[in-house]
């Protein structure tokens, strides 16, 4: 009898590292077909002369950002890099990549199947498109920043603004804006942000005279990043001052330029100005995403809300995505609401850092005030008749003179209703009659009605219409089916709005 030979089992070590180096195939392969996708897109907008194809692309940065490593840029470089022209570009590029990546080899026939057909503008035939060129650049650029290859990518970028100067093309301009961004980005990373002042001002003054509405609002952001960066709270507003930003700009640069426009103007001691703007940019921010930024913006809204005098709602604090991140917030929020001093002093030594670190330490020093005014708000609705000894107790001041001198302030201000006795040392509350008699309802409505305008304004100007509609002809059944399938691939992309470089 034949003995049959057994085979070797596999092992389950290797079943699963197998699985994993399939999966990691399949994902390498499908965010390389998305960038030629991309780029395919780019080609159409091109041709068409609609910027809303290069608009879409720029979206996808984000979901491809997360997905991109060595072999994939490499795979890209390589299939569209092939004319004798590009061979400098691409050992540049390259030089970026690690060739000897221990993930699967993106150029065999083992890991991958045949590629398709070069795309025309890839032949040797064809020079690669600009726009796709800044494209591929772009994402170099982003890799080596997320790589934190910060030196390398300071090169990269000052080659990606050469190539963007040394073109005069429209189509350019949706893709130089997120250029832009990141060339800001890199040099703040590196702690130079200063140096590119003077560049950005040049590129902005020519966005402008070219009527590139996206390229001014991020150079506007950028420039404004810049300065309260470095707490030039002037040169931001003059900056402001001087210029407009783009109305048709997209909801993300909109959200930035009314959360930097907000900090200026809580600078600047107009905290109700400062309060809507705060409020406004986390209305405009990604509904999903962008959950730094949310936690960044909902920490200045706090601290002007009370500045304001009022109190913010619980709720804030309970949100699963910036409980954690306003936590010392909170407590700021629970001494002042007390009026204690002695609470709030602890709350800034056990945060100050912290406060400083997030740059929100100059407007909380200012709740001082604040803390006292509630406390002898809350002193003087508890009792009718008070030794200026004992309130100088309850809120921890040093003596009798200084209590003396802010229950006078507060009576001035209107916060109590007092009368001082300065031969007996105390102080007289009054019996309020009429406890609606300074309120004014009229302007609170008034507030509100503005409120609403504004909004409804607002959505009316997001509702954008391809231009020169009216004149054509009426579509077939199937132009309109390709329509309406396009319209709701663009609204999920619209609900999955990039939060790159948010705060």
């Amino acid at each position: 009898m034949k003995v049959e030979e057994k085979k070797p089992e596999t092992s389950q070590k290797d079943l699963k590292d197998a699985k994993e180096v399939k999966e990691v195939k399949d994902s390498d392969t499908l965010t390389f077909d998305d960038v030629k996708e991309n780029v395919k897109s780019i080609e159409k907008g091109i041709q068409q002369k609609e910027n809303r194809f290069l608009i879409r692309v720029m979206r996808t940065i984000f979901s491809i950002r997360k997905r991109l490593n060595d072999p994939i840029l490499k795979r890209v470089i390589n299939n569209y890099y092939t004319s004798q022209n590009a061979q400098v570009d691409k050992e540049f590029l390259l030089s970026f990549i690690d060739t000897q990546s221990s993930v699967a080899p993106m150029d065999t026939d083992e890991a991958y199947p045949k590629p398709e057909l070069v795309p025309q503008s890839t032949t040797k035939s064809k020079s690669l498109l600009p726009e796709v060129d800044l494209y591929i650049h772009l994402l170099v650029l982003v890799f080596a920043i997320d790589r934190q290859k910060n030196n390398q990518g300071i090169d990269l970028a000052e080659k990606i603004v050469e190539k963007i100067m040394s073109q005069n093309r429209r189509t350019l301009d949706i893709i130089a804006a997120r250029c832009y961004f990141f060339y800001t980005r890199i040099y703040e990373i590196v702690g130079k942000l200063d140096q590119i002042r003077f560049f950005l001002h040049s590129r902005l003054r020519t966005s402008v005279l070219r009527n590139d509405y996206e390229g001014t609002a991020v150079l506007i952001n950028c420039l404004l990043r810049s300065y309260l960066h470095y707490n030039l709270y002037d040169q931001a507003l003059k900056l402001v001052s001087k210029v407009t930003f783009p109305l048709h700009a997209s909801n993300n640069e909109w959200a930035r330029y009314l959360f930097y426009y907000g900090r200026i103007k809580a600078i600047q001691l107009e905290y109700t100005e400062a309060h809507k703007n705060l409020i406004q940019a986390l209305r405009k921010a990604p509904q999903n995403e962008a959950v730094g930024f949310k936690q960044t913006v909902q920490k200045f809204a706090i601290v002007v809300e009370l500045l304001l005098g009022e109190i913010p709602d619980k709720a804030i604090f309970r949100n699963p995505q910036l409980k954690k991140a306003l936590q010392p917030y909170f407590q700021l929020t629970q001494a002042v609401r007390a009026g204690s001093l002695a609470k709030f002093n602890e709350v800034l030594d056990k945060f100050g850092e912290k406060f400083m670190k997030e740059n929100t330490w100059t407007l909380i020093i200012r709740l001082r005030h604040n803390v006292i005014k509630t406390g002898v708000k809350i002193i003087s609705l508890s009792y009718s008749k008070i030794s200026l000894e004992n309130i100088a107790n309850k809120l921890h001041l040093d003596s009798a003179v200084d209590a003396e001198f802010i229950v006078a302030k507060a009576v001035r201000d209107g916060v109590i209703e007092a009368n001082i006795d300065h031969e007996g040392g105390y102080v007289q509350t009054k019996d309020l009659t009429d406890v609606y008699s300074t309120l004014d309802p009229m302007k609170v409505f008034n507030q509100r009605i503005k409120f609403c305008l504004e909004l409804r304004n607002q959505s009316v100007k997001a509702m954008r219409f391809p231009p020169k509609k009216y004149s054509e002809e009426l579509e077939t059944a199937e132009e309109r089916r390709a329509r309406e399938e396009e319209e709701l691939e663009y609204a999920k992309e619209m609900a999955d709005e990039d939060d790159d470089g948010f705060p």
